[in-house]
């Protein structure tokens, strides 16, 4: 499929310490981005979110306490991270109601 884009666009995921969207925290992010000519460039980054993952969260993505500890904080790359996704649209499954939300309340941390 051919996309007729004027800018780069962004479809990205995350996984999380569990649902709560102003308290939990980030611990995978993982995207793949579209430039209008056609590149793509893809990322995936793990991060120590400072506090415990809740089984429910692990059952589901698989991630654990002990798979990031050693991991970089979300603010510790926060700079490189905005400075990927500015000047892009962003896309995503349920990013709306849950993705969107949790990586602007990081970003506001």
């Amino acid at each position: 499929m051919k996309l007729n884009l004027t800018r780069p666009i962004i479809f990205f995921d995350i996984e999380a310490t569990g649902l709560n969207i102003a308290q939990d925290r980030i611990v995978e992010l993982c995207y793949i981005k579209v430039f209008p000519n056609g590149n793509e460039a893809s990322e995936t980054l793990r991060f120590n979110p400072g506090k415990h993952i809740s089984e429910e969260a692990s059952a589901v993505n698989g991630i654990h306490d002990e798979d990031v500890a050693d991991c970089p904080t979300f603010k510790e790359v926060a700079k490189d991270i905005a400075r990927d996704i500015e000047g892009a649209d962003i896309a995503g499954f349920n990013s709306n109601r849950f993705d969107v939300p949790v990586l602007v309340e990081e970003f506001l941390r």
